[in-house]
């Protein structure tokens, strides 16, 4: 088997319902397998997998793990050559994993592969390629400098190394996963990531950011970003140092004591800053049903490229598929000043996401 996509669902059943339909699309072509662990949701996650995708390896987990031992869980029944760790509120293309693992093929030094990740307004995520966050990197980006930590020397759109890759998206080879044994499970959520880019590269190999592939991060979804999140933030970013920077002790507790000054502060969110003054609707039979719930002015449209500005857009995927969806959004942000939502085939909700930082919205009809 080529691939085994694993993906760590925790409450987030309506997105994760739109990540398995685009994963779905993505491996037709491809030798592959989906896992979904659950960490016990709370939500209807795990009757809708078994309802509406019965081919799908579903895990359910009694208890929430956390991110390390919930991945690592579904990593241990994955078959792959392949391992893709991807994040329920993610969308990809059709083309996404065949142009990744052809890529992946072609390196004979090959740690982990990321690719370009907007969020629900198809602004980049410079998260997507990152540096070492070593103690005076981390130090300068609290003071607000991240001249050092994003590996800005690569353009979003380009190719090339980098050290630390997100784990909203991560493919690998299943065996150097297994060779440097995981995701430590000393992490509960957040740094997992960082630890795992780390290891890979202390064991020789090489990772690389892959920008001529795209997906949708709803990124804030799986989280609230909050003084939790900053909380967790902290003491997994003081498990990294404790681990990897023993001996950078001075610049360490600078960091520790910038974290908690973070902590007592509270991370700022960044709210949507546009309020859409009409809906196109991607859709003529949603149209009817959409007016009795959305307050301003609906239009209908079959043509992308008359969409005004500052408008609400709901993609319809029986009209269009993820790759245009998601080029769409990435070559028309943020300049047009759009939001967006995506109805799915056969369903009875929209969705997408504001803020990079908030929750995201579901809409039923």
């Amino acid at each position: 088997m080529k691939l085994s996509v694993i993906i760590l669902n925790y409450n987030v059943r309506y997105f994760l319902e739109l990540c398995l339909k685009s994963v779905e699309a993505a491996t037709k072509d491809l030798e592959a397998e989906i896992i979904v662990v659950d960490n016990n949701s709370p939500d209807d996650s795990c009757e809708m997998v078994k309802r509406l995708f019965p081919s799908v390896k579903l895990i359910e987990n009694k208890e929430n793990f956390g991110f390390s031992k919930g991945n690592n869980i579904g990593v241990a029944e994955a078959k792959g050559e392949y391992l893709c760790i991807l994040n329920p509120d993610t969308v990809v293309a059709e083309d996404t994993f065949l142009n990744i693992l052809e890529f992946a093929d072609s390196k004979s030094d090959l740690g982990i592969v990321g690719c370009q990740l907007i969020d629900g307004r198809g602004e980049f995520l410079p998260e997507s390629k990152r540096q070492i966050p070593t103690p005076k990197v981390a130090f300068q980006k609290l003071m607000g400098n991240t001249k050092n930590y994003y590996t800005n020397a690569l353009k979003p759109n380009e190719v090339g190394k980098t050290d630390i890759l997100v784990g909203a998206f991560m493919v690998l080879k299943r065996s150097v996963y297994n060779q440097v044994n995981g995701f430590d499970e000393d992490y509960f959520m957040y740094g997992e990531d960082i630890d795992l880019s780390y290891k890979i590269l202390k064991a020789g190999y090489n990772n690389y950011y892959f920008g001529k592939a795209t997906i949708i991060h709803f990124k804030g979804e799986s989280t609230l970003k909050d003084e939790i999140y900053a909380q967790r933030f902290y003491g997994a970013m003081g498990i990294f140092y404790n681990k990897h920077f023993k001996n950078s002790s001075v610049m360490a507790v600078l960091v520790k004591l910038g974290l908690k000054l973070f902590v007592k502060r509270g991370r700022p969110l960044k709210k949507a800053d546009i309020k859409p003054s009409g809906s196109a609707i991607i859709s003529e039979e949603i149209l009817k049903a959409l007016k009795t719930i959305l307050i301003r002015p609906i239009t209908f449209t079959k043509n992308l490229s008359e969409l005004p500005t500052h408008t609400q857009i709901v993609f319809d995927v029986d009209y269009l598929d993820y790759k245009t969806i998601i080029d769409f959004m990435k070559s028309n942000a943020p300049s047009n000043q759009n939001t967006y939502r995506i109805l799915l085939k056969n369903s009875n909700f929209i969705l997408g996401s504001d803020s990079n930082v908030d929750k995201g919205e579901v809409i039923h009809f």
